[in-house]
């Protein structure tokens, strides 16, 4: 029984993690947009410091509290607009079928490579001088 519980709470806190992981970044790359760039030339372009400020603002408001989490992003180019994440939440289990007040540690891991894309804007490209 305590296995069954136990899989069962690793396998949604690491479900929940990956679509927390998913919908942050996706949601500070549309913060993080250049909108000047854009309107200018057609550019689309992310600001770094933007996107790591609203990453870590969205991040930080919807992760629970029971775990603790390491960030990394290793990677932000601003053009094309690509970030790459790791996320690992470091956590443990205790449950009341254990007598000894034993807890099991384990630490999940998820990585996200993501690119902002549009199909738009790229008409510039194509004019021919």
């Amino acid at each position: 029984m305590f296995l069954v519980y136990f899989f069962q709470s690793i396998t949604n806190t690491d479900e929940h993690n990956y679509e927390l992981l998913k919908e942050t970044t996706e949601a500070a790359m549309y913060d993080a947009l250049d909108m000047a760039a854009y309107r200018h030339d057609g550019t689309i372009r992310i600001d770094r410091e933007i996107f790591v400020e609203s990453f870590f603002r969205r991040f930080a408001q919807d992760a629970t509290l029971q775990h603790q989490y390491h960030i990394w992003i290793f990677d932000v180019n601003e053009v094309p607009p690509k970030v790459s994440i790791r996320v690992e939440t470091m956590g443990s289990e205790t449950s009341t079928t254990i007598t000894r007040g034993d807890s099991i540690n384990f630490k999940l891991t998820d990585t996200i490579n993501s690119i902002l894309e549009s199909k738009f804007g790229g008409e510039k490209w194509l004019e021919v001088e």
